[in-house]
């Protein structure tokens, strides 16, 4: 199966790569769904800017860390620790996003 994809892993086998990447691509379809599902809402509402909210943490807190764990070593050459405090950011922020959409706008 390797040599049909062309693939090479280094320090597992071939199949448990490609497992972890269908795993992500799964991850990274299910985050945008959940999140056009929100904005489709926003959209629908009256206005709740806390749905628009919520959606945008929800992406900081998925897509967009699982893409970078995946884009990152492959297109640039930032090391673990810059990749770790990028993610570790986004994900922060997402959480943040997603508390603020929870109780800041529950209260107006």
């Amino acid at each position: 199966m390797s040599s049909l994809l062309q693939l090479r892993a280094v320090g597992a086998e071939p199949s448990i790569a490609v497992a972890v990447l269908a795993l992500s691509a799964l991850s990274l379809l299910l985050s945008l769904a959940v999140a056009t599902v929100l904005v489709r809402g926003y959209r629908r509402g009256p206005g709740h800017r806390g749905t628009l909210v919520l959606a945008v943490g929800l992406l900081l807190l998925t897509t967009v860390p699982e893409s970078l764990r995946i884009a990152l070593p492959t297109l640039t050459g930032v090391g673990a620790v810059g990749r770790s405090l990028l993610v570790s950011g986004c994900e922060l922020a997402g959480l943040g996003l997603i508390l603020w959409s929870v109780y800041m706008e529950g209260t107006r």
